[in-house]
């Protein structure tokens, strides 16, 4: 874990990445932001009241933000008349509205919030401001696995109910990008219950299909599927059920072929398997915005601010 995060350090310094945290009022919020600040690698953002925090922070009080005419303006032009003047006021009193509202006119690279609020109150701001990237249909939720000298890329676990083919495809090389970010040589594998055809069903074919459509995608990525993950993982067992795969063993990104299966698998690796799990990272947007769990330290803040950032050089 200390080897990825100087990894990113290292990649950061002197780049000037600003990273968003809406909620400042939380204590945890505050000590990660002050840690931030002594580093001086990445410029934490905070959002509250300057009266109440610290005087070494970059403090925005949403109330006495000078530039608040601007944003409204063009809140009102990216929704694209769905909201009006007085309507996009009254949502950018809301701290994650008025963040990624930071984060989409450039004013900062990317945002951390979740500590205090939601997933949907955290993501539902990005998706109607940020907004996916061109071809990019969904965001997804990935998570980065580390231990030791290990690191695994899981998604999606977090964001995606029921993936169609054309999901699954679309995460998996999102997965694959995110991995690259973050010092993995992507080696992708579509998870299911059969390997190559040893069981047949709709959820099969899904997979089978978003392989097809993966490597249609991003021929130069090493993509394979449908596998078992023991087919996945295990060199001698890829040579017995998937001998022609291009993936032979030695996946490190995984592809779940459902929520379920992505959440509970993550928790799995982490619980059992003695694993960290980073994130979730949202993939996908145009601009990064990651969530933490209400149940965070300041220590997940911290490390989900760096992860942030260093998704803004990807």
């Amino acid at each position: 874990m200390a080897e990825l995060f100087q990894e990113i350090k290292d990649k950061l310094k002197g780049a000037n990445i600003s990273i968003v945290l809406p909620e400042g009022t939380d204590e945890r919020i505050l000590e990660a932001a002050e840690k931030l600040q002594a580093e001086g690698i990445i410029k934490p953002i905070v959002i509250g009241s300057a009266n109440n925090l610290s005087q070494y922070l970059t403090v925005i009080d949403p109330e006495k933000y000078e530039e608040m005419d601007e944003l409204v303006q063009a809140f009102v032009e990216r929704r694209k008349g769905k909201v009006t003047a007085e309507e996009a006021k009254e949502l950018l009193k809301d701290v994650n509205y008025f963040g990624t509202m930071l984060v989409y006119s450039k004013r900062a690279n990317g945002l951390v919030s979740g500590a205090a609020h939601t997933t949907a109150e955290t993501v539902r701001p990005a998706l109607q401001i940020i907004k996916t990237k061109p071809g990019i249909s969904k965001t997804s939720g990935a998570f980065i696995m580390v231990k030791e000298n290990l690191r695994y890329v899981f998604a999606d676990c977090a964001i995606t109910i029921a993936p169609t083919s054309e999901d699954l495809a679309e995460i998996a090389v999102e997965s694959a990008k995110t991995a690259s970010a973050f010092g993995i040589k992507p080696k992708v594998a579509m998870l299911s219950f059969s390997t190559k055809g040893s069981a047949q069903s709709e959820e099969t074919e899904k997979v089978v299909k978003a392989t097809a459509l993966a490597k249609e995608m991003a021929p130069n990525i090493a993509i394979e599927g449908e596998l078992q993950f023991d087919a996945s993982i295990v060199p001698a067992i890829a040579a017995k059920k998937a001998p022609e795969a291009i993936v032979q063993g030695d996946a490190n990104v995984f592809v779940f072929p459902s929520l379920e299966a992505g959440n509970i698998g993550y928790k799995i690796a982490e619980r059992l398997g003695g694993f960290e799990a980073i994130g979730p990272i949202l993939q996908g947007l145009n601009a990064p915005v990651n969530d933490l769990s209400r149940g965070c330290s300041a220590e997940d803040v911290y490390k989900l601010a760096y992860i942030t950032a260093a998704q803004v050089l990807d």
